[in-house]
């Protein structure tokens, strides 16, 4: 099953309730959403955009398990492989052996370095210019 952004949600958000996660998931959200339009994938955007909201799914229960819990959750929800297989090659050659083929599997191993990378950064920026 493809869920609806607000089932994808609400997983989201049984497994995880740390406000930096709840961030970056929602931050990825938006980049893939963003990416599948660029890229020719504006049919896809909903389904793109659910790979970024799920990616981390199982990261604050399960940290030691990244990629591998959540295939176990995303399948007893009834989700459909192509979600499942793209949100666990994000952690390809860390956790997993999932290489990540598709386009879309292949933005998110890079969105998801670089929206954490751009995030430490505006936080460290912000955090300087407040200290004065």
């Amino acid at each position: 099953m493809i869920p609806t952004r607000e089932q994808a949600y609400n997983l989201l958000t049984e497994y995880n309730n740390g406000e930096f996660r709840i961030h970056h998931a929602l931050t990825v959200e938006r980049v893939m959403k963003w990416f599948a339009v660029r890229l020719g994938y504006d049919y896809e955007t909903g389904l793109w955009g659910i790979v970024g909201l799920l990616h981390d799914l199982n990261f604050e229960r399960y940290p030691k398990q990244r990629c591998i819990k959540e295939q176990e959750i995303l399948r007893e929800n009834g989700y459909d492989e192509r979600i499942i297989c793209a949100v666990a090659s994000h952690g390809y050659a860390l956790t997993v052996d999932i290489k990540p083929e598709h386009e879309m599997e292949k933005v998110l191993y890079a969105v998801d370095e670089l929206t954490g990378l751009i995030g430490a950064v505006a936080l460290m920026h912000g955090a300087k210019h407040h200290r004065a």
